[in-house]
């Protein structure tokens, strides 16, 4: 079997999901590719062009956090809670290819996922998927992640942002508008959630919705009754972000890129100041993007604490040569598929 899943790059909304909110990400044109062949063993063991050592896993290992975060390497521990979730009835060998950039906030994590689970045989539908692979993740990193990463990935729309809605459990795709290029800029920065601040601030979140319900449901004023300042700062980012998340959804469906960018680069202020997972190297690069001529607006994007920016510009914009790290011009991609073998 030989599957395939993008990439993702989130255009606005950013530590919504878990909590009830919004979010407007797309999958993207870049992606990793997982191929199995099973065999009579009772071994997974994958090999990747980026790794150097391979993971090898049992087929009956359980979705234990205690067991799975004490494999090596650190990547073998995605494919065990995968193994584990999909239970494979026999095991196998494959590789792993991908032009995905690690560590760099674009979910290269559940493109592995989501790839190996259609490669060992999964079948379901995009948001079962999602959630399995959610639950594998959560237990191979000890990270309670959200869901937007897995639910873009398999359920992604050629073309199209999809405006994704945490409460109602709803997708809906919002076309990109011709004429607009999505940049993704690194700022040489890499992050992994398990050594992040990403804990840190779900707890926060968690503690500013014990007696108002999820953040992602609250009008603004209701967040001016949270006592803590701190905790109110982080409240009133996710409140405000899934405003924006709405507005900007109705930007880019009207054509107007100057209120979508408007949008972002405000994204990235309140991301900065009341979430406080922005970097120095992440702001500085914001800064340099958002005076370039024919750039809209830009904004860290995924959890922060290291990782890219994206950026909405005029085709050409920006010379990705000048720049002093990796970028890329991305598509909206279709979302994961089983490229053969089923």
């Amino acid at each position: 079997m030989r599957a395939f899943c993008p990439g993702r790059v989130n255009l606005i909304g950013d530590h919504t999901d878990y909590n009830e909110g919004v979010a407007l990400p797309m999958a993207v044109d870049l992606g990793t590719v997982v191929t199995f062949t099973p065999d009579d063993s009772y071994r997974v063991v994958l090999r990747s062009v980026g790794e150097p050592d391979p993971a090898d896993v049992d087929v009956h290992v359980p979705l234990d956090p205690g067991q799975l975060r004490a494999i090596e390497p650190r990547w073998a521990r995605y494919v065990a809670g995968m193994v584990a979730v999909v239970r494979p009835p026999t095991g196998g060998r494959g590789t792993v290819e991908t032009n995905l950039p690690v560590a760099s906030g674009m979910a290269s994590s559940a493109a592995l996922e989501v790839a190996l689970s259609l490669a060992l045989g999964f079948e379901g539908t995009p948001l079962t998927m999602a959630r399995m692979c959610q639950r594998a993740e959560q237990a191979a990193t000890g990270v309670a992640t959200g869901l937007m990463d897995q639910w873009v990935v398999t359920g992604g729309v050629e073309g199209c942002a999809l405006l994704l809605d945490f409460a109602e459990m709803t997708s809906a795709p919002i076309a990109i508008p011709d004429g607009v290029e999505i940049l993704v800029v690194h700022s040489g920065e890499r992050r992994t959630l398990d050594r992040s601040g990403y804990a840190a601030r779900r707890a926060e979140c968690e503690a500013a919705a014990y007696r108002l319900g999820p953040l992602g449901l609250l009008e603004r004023d209701a967040v001016d009754a949270i006592p803590d300042a701190v905790l109110r700062r982080r409240a009133r980012h996710v409140v405000s972000e899934c405003e924006r998340v709405r507005s900007f959804a109705h930007a880019l469906l009207e054509g107007d890129l100057d209120a979508a960018g408007q949008h972002m680069t405000a994204s990235h202020v309140s991301l900065a100041q009341d979430f406080a997972v922005s970097t120095p190297a992440l702001d500085e690069l914001v800064g340099r993007l958002i005076v370039t001529p024919g750039v809209y607006g830009a904004r860290l994007t995924g959890a922060g604490f290291g990782g890219c920016v994206v950026a909405l510009s005029q085709p050409g914009a920006v010379d990705l040569a000048t720049l002093r790290t990796p970028a890329w011009r991305l598509r909206p991609s279709a979302g994961a598929q089983v490229l053969s073998g089923r």
